[in-house]
């Protein structure tokens, strides 16, 4: 009897996503990733005036201050892009009613890898379980993403410690040689301290936090009485969602750590993607590009 293929066998997975999700994308995107993701070298071109609609994030203000009117910096462009997926595989990403966070976060390393590897590009990634136990230096091609997908899908070491997403990124620094484009795929479930390296990185690389999370975190079904396990640190607890105070209240700490967590991108200078285990990847990515393409 020959034995099915498992959910997470990395070559299905693939193969899936480049027949479901890249060809779509792919015809919506027509290949245009350097207007897309912007990868521009670290050489300094030349300094020019800003103009209306120019990239504020380019202001050289050292050379505004001393002119008195606005000057940006232009750079050399690389002729390929590097992109860096760091992804957060710790337990409480394992978290999901009919799709898991886990499962979401490798199909769109998958997709945007095999998009950007596709086209010439070299992608790389850094792997976070219970610290950062996998560093895959970048490469191009469908077999890189191929072993990349392999890597993220097979099972860890376990989380014996509560998720440390800053030692995830501030890992990626000392790695990180050229300025790329760089994507932090987590659920942001972790010890506080992850801001400030993620400010850092920012400040040399072109970063994008990948938020990862399904409904289930921030509005309870009525289901009476159910036991809820904390996926960081095991802990369980029995709790009465029948209660319509406790919902309310679940509810209003979840949407205060979403407030949180967008106050802390904004303040690391870094855009933000949001991806649910209930939307369509396809077009989440889609409203993501159209959106970048507008600024």
């Amino acid at each position: 009897m020959r034995e099915e293929p498992s959910p997470r066998d990395p070559e299905r997975l693939l193969r899936r996503l480049e027949w479901t999700v890249v060809r779509r994308l792919d015809g919506v995107l027509h290949g245009d990733y350097r207007s897309l993701f912007r990868g521009q070298g670290l050489d300094l071109a030349e300094l020019r005036e800003y103009q209306p609609g120019d990239d504020v994030r380019r202001i050289d203000w050292n050379v505004t201050a001393r002119m008195q009117t606005p000057y940006r910096r232009e750079y050399h462009e690389e002729r390929d892009l590097t992109a860096w997926f760091l992804v957060d595989l710790s337990r409480s990403i394992d978290f999901g009613a009919d799709t898991q966070k886990r499962d979401l976060a490798a199909g769109f390393v998958g997709v945007l890898a095999r998009l950007l590897a596709g086209h010439g590009n070299r992608v790389g990634a850094l792997l976070y379980g219970s610290r950062v136990e996998t560093v895959i230096p970048p490469r191009s091609g469908r077999r890189h993403v191929l072993h990349l997908l392999h890597r993220m899908t097979r099972p860890g070491e376990g989380a014996s410690r509560a998720t440390r997403l800053a030692e995830l990124i501030a890992g990626a620094a000392p790695l990180l040689k050229r300025r790329s484009l760089v994507f932090v795929v987590s659920d942001f479930i972790s010890e506080p301290g992850w801001q400030r390296p993620l400010a850092e990185l920012a400040r040399r690389h072109e970063v994008v936090a990948v938020r990862v999370s399904d409904p289930a975190e921030s509005e309870l079904p009525d289901l009476g009485i159910v036991t809820v396990r904390d996926a960081e640190t095991g802990e369980e607890l029995h709790v009465d969602t029948h209660d319509r105070g406790f919902r309310e209240r679940f509810a209003g700490m979840a949407a205060e750590r979403a407030a949180g967590l967008r106050t802390a991108f904004g303040s690391a200078g870094v855009e933000v993607l949001e991806l649910s285990t209930q939307q369509d990847l396809v077009d989440t990515l889609v409203r993501f590009a159209r959106l970048r393409r507008r600024e």
